[in-house]
């Protein structure tokens, strides 16, 4: 018997196709709540072939909850940039932990990349976008490069340049899912609340949005929450959610 196929599995392979899949996957689910569109996805849409990417943040226990309510399984990518706080790691454990997190892949910068682009450990004192480059965008291209889609938790809320995000989205060849776009600050702390989820401890200090420790500061009264990230830099991306992200899975090194 043949296999049933999988949905919208008839258009175009490739960039395109990718790109006509998230607008027709946007039409059809992106109504959904965050639980039922984690559900599609995961049995649905890309069974098998899907992982989620977190950085144990400070928004970042919702989506893992949700995600460990359908499949406690799935492939988990935590990206270890060398500069995380300590208290990034110790949180990862324990929400792992709390939410029974079978599968965290833990990806890394290329070791000889690092020596020859960042030697010292310095370059984000004076280039951010390349230092983001060697430490987040190529890993994290490498840590999703296996799977046809991928969870994230980012929020329309967070920032402006989030404002229209969708719950679908392409890059080249594979879908983003962003379960949470729609959700809202008070959306974010009803479910911390009612789950009786465990917070980042970097958050009671200000810290709302938690990158590396030498590019991240707590939050201003009134500005967004990611205010603190490249403080004093026009930066606000550091390009995993970007273009370069496609380009580094398109790069013939890979």
């Amino acid at each position: 018997m043949l296999a049933k196929p999988r949905p919208l599995d008839q258009t175009i392979p490739g960039e395109g196709g990718a790109t006509a899949q998230a607008v027709a996957f946007e039409a059809l689910y992106g109504h959904l709540s965050a639980q039922e569109i984690i559900e599609r996805a995961a049995v649905e849409l890309f069974p098998g072939e899907l992982a989620a990417v977190s950085s144990f943040g400070a928004d970042s226990a919702v989506l893992l909850h949700l995600i460990a309510e359908v499949d406690r399984h799935l492939p988990i990518i935590f990206l270890d940039t060398g500069k995380h706080f300590e208290e990034t790691f110790d949180y990862r454990d324990a929400l792992a932990a709390d939410f029974g997190l079978t599968n965290i892949q833990v990806v890394t910068p290329d070791e000889a990349a690092l020596a020859r682009i960042d030697p010292t450990g310095k370059l984000h004192e004076t280039n951010t976008d390349a230092c983001c480059d060697v430490r987040k965008v190529e890993p994290m291209a490498r840590g999703v490069e296996p799977y046809r889609a991928w969870f994230t938790g980012r929020k329309r809320f967070q920032a402006s340049t989030r404002a229209a995000l969708p719950a679908f989205e392409a890059v080249g060849s594979r879908i983003r899912v962003n379960p949470l776009a729609r959700f809202t600050t008070a959306d974010q702390a009803d479910y911390m609340r009612q789950h009786a989820l465990r917070e980042n401890p970097l958050v009671a200090y200000g810290y709302l949005s938690i990158g590396c420790f030498p590019c991240t500061q707590p939050v201003q009264p009134g500005e967004d929450a990611r205010s603190g990230r490249w403080a004093g830099h026009a930066k606000t991306e550091c390009g995993i959610h970007l273009s370069g992200l496609e380009k580094s899975l398109t790069d013939a090194s890979l």
